[in-house]
């Protein structure tokens, strides 16, 4: 049995965070002491490692707790799983178009800074109703 702070840092997940996730229902709340303090198993701490993980790819807390479920089947279908990578996946490639249309129209207003001399056409385009580069 581990403390909350050794499960921390065996699982890579802040301690406030921790306790986050089991207010949230994402990981069961451990067993605590005699003394009331919360006590991790090893495999308590597996399951705050695959969570952070998760969140690292970008899943939403839903999508994890529907892994984790899937997880503790044991007839668990990776059908399943790969249905939601492959969701998300398109969730993450219409970021980065919006990410990439961002820079895009960033890179255009700031060099449009170097035409200015008295006023700065960035920060008028950016005030304007229509602006010069569409965001």
């Amino acid at each position: 049995m581990f403390t909350i702070g050794k499960a921390s840092q065996k699982s890579g997940v802040h301690i406030e965070t921790i306790r986050y996730y089991e207010r949230e229902g994402l990981v069961p709340k451990p067993d605590r002491s005699a003394a009331g303090r919360r006590l991790y198993t090893a495999d308590e701490i597996a399951k705050l490692r695959f969570v952070k993980r998760s969140r690292d790819l970008g899943f939403p807390m839903s999508i994890i707790q529907t892994l984790l479920s899937l997880n503790d089947e044991q007839g668990r279908s990776c059908k399943e799983v790969k249905s939601m990578a492959e969701d998300q996946l398109v969730a993450i490639n219409a970021k980065i178009d919006s990410l990439e249309r961002l820079r895009a129209g960033l890179q255009s207003l700031s060099a449009s800074c170097d035409e200015g001399t008295s006023s700065c056409p960035m920060l008028d385009s950016l005030m304007s109703e229509a602006p010069t580069v569409p965001l």
